[in-house]
């Protein structure tokens, strides 16, 4: 049995990635203007709030080509945080990458997708209400992933994939710094998480396409970066006085998570081996999902109250219920568990020209508890949020650039 553990330093010495070549200057976060008090606050006391924040400006050349400049603040791929529903994203792509491997005439990510069970910890699904045909399909499954978080989505694309072709893609790609290696929200031990259901796709006939048996990994994925949480948690009910341990949990460092976006928005800055391997079409889709907001989806169908614009839109809008502004759109992938905020984003404003890349985790439990559910999400960690989305704004809006961006690449039609 293999046990797969994260990098350690002597590894990031070794293995170049994209990011860590691009400059890097921390000035934007030397001090932080009176206006924005959270952001300030937070950015002072960023041990207790464990925050690190990757912002990029972006400057294009005469022939439009894009080039990077890194900010970081506190940025560290060897301190573990609990990444929670990012690591939806790379799932998400890395399915239609499989997709286009099969070679398969008639598969697509319009199939039907039938997941069975053959174990008490797996459950089946034959059919989804919120699409079209009442069928589930990979396609409509990212939808759902992107547009609102489905944690079900998530995991019958976990369950397609499987933990090794995940993590052997991810560090394929450069993404040295994160393991996949369960569901979400089932409450499975890390053996039966290394356990896949069987899966079958047909098409719209019902002719069967492809079928998956039933698979299991050998490996074990393990963190190893003091991957403990807190000073108590609740366990079944049950406080236990100690730190609670992520060590088979997933982790995604925020240099992985902007590294992904990065990679579908830009992909041509990356060589070709660090790119996702998708087409052009899947590209747009999944471009297309990322910006969309719960109320431009017909199905899935999501309405207000609950499925507001900035559902899953944390940076400048926070858990503000008006309308966004149609001029903004931000192509990102949020994530909210255990006190951690997070949230990878591009973000444009196509009537001023603006377009940058920000990062940023915040971890908010004052009484160091968890699965209390006392965490500081409304009263720090979204106000974070909004206001260093609205204080990168502003710097961009007054930043001079030689050449205005043609951002009519992502001016998605929804």
């Amino acid at each position: 049995m293999k046990i797969h553990f994260l990098p350690k330093l002597i590894t990031l010495l070794v293995i170049s990635s994209f990011i860590s070549c691009r400059p890097q200057i921390n000035k934007p976060f030397d001090k932080i203007p009176q206006e924005y008090p959270i952001l300030g606050y937070v950015l002072q006391d960023h041990e207790k709030y464990r925050v690190q924040i990757i912002y990029t400006q972006i400057d294009r050349d005469q022939n439009g080509k894009p080039n990077f400049t890194d900010f970081n603040f506190k940025l560290n791929d060897e301190i573990y945080f609990y990444p929670a529903s990012t690591v939806k994203l790379p799932v998400a792509i890395l399915a239609l990458e499989w997709l286009n491997e099969q070679k398969i005439e008639g598969l697509q990510k319009e199939s039907i997708m039938l997941t069975d069970s053959i174990r008490s910890s797996q459950l089946p699904a034959n059919s989804d209400s919120t699409s079209a045909n009442k069928l589930p399909s990979i396609g409509h499954y990212i939808k759902k992933i992107l547009l609102v978080s489905d944690n079900d989505a998530y995991n019958r694309l976990y369950e397609l994939l499987g933990q090794d072709y995940i993590n052997r893609k991810m560090k394929e790609k450069g993404l040295q710094h994160t393991v996949i290696n369960h569901r979400l929200s089932m409450p499975m031990t890390e053996v039966e998480n290394r356990h896949f259901n069987p899966i079958i796709f047909k098409n719209e006939h019902g002719d069967t396409l492809l079928t998956i048996p039933g698979r299991e990994t050998k490996s074990i994925y393990a963190n190893q970066d003091q991957p403990y949480i807190g000073k108590a948690h609740y366990n079944k009910g049950e406080l236990v006085n100690k730190a609670m341990d992520f060590t088979y949990k997933n982790k995604f460092a925020l240099s992985d998570l902007h590294g992904t976006v990065e990679r579908i928005i830009f992909p041509e800055n990356f060589e070709p081996h660090q790119r996702f391997n998708i087409s052009p079409e899947d590209r747009k889709f999944l471009l297309k999902y990322m910006s969309m907001l719960p109320g431009e989806s017909d199905f899935p169908k999501y309405e207000l109250p609950e499925y507001y614009d900035s559902y899953s839109k944390f940076f400048k809008f926070g858990t503000d219920t008006n309308p966004i502004p149609p001029q903004f759109r931000i192509f990102n992938k949020t994530g909210n568990a255990y006190g951690h905020l997070l949230d990878g984003s591009y973000f444009v404003d196509f009537d001023n020209g603006i377009e940058f890349f920000v990062s940023a985790i915040i971890y908010t439990n004052d009484n160091e508890t968890l699965n209390d559910n006392q965490y500081e999400y409304n009263e720090i960690a979204f106000p974070f949020f909004a206001e260093l989305g609205e204080y990168l704004y502003q710097l961009e809006l007054a930043r001079k650039k030689v050449q205005k961006p043609d951002l009519s690449e992502f001016a998605v039609k929804y």
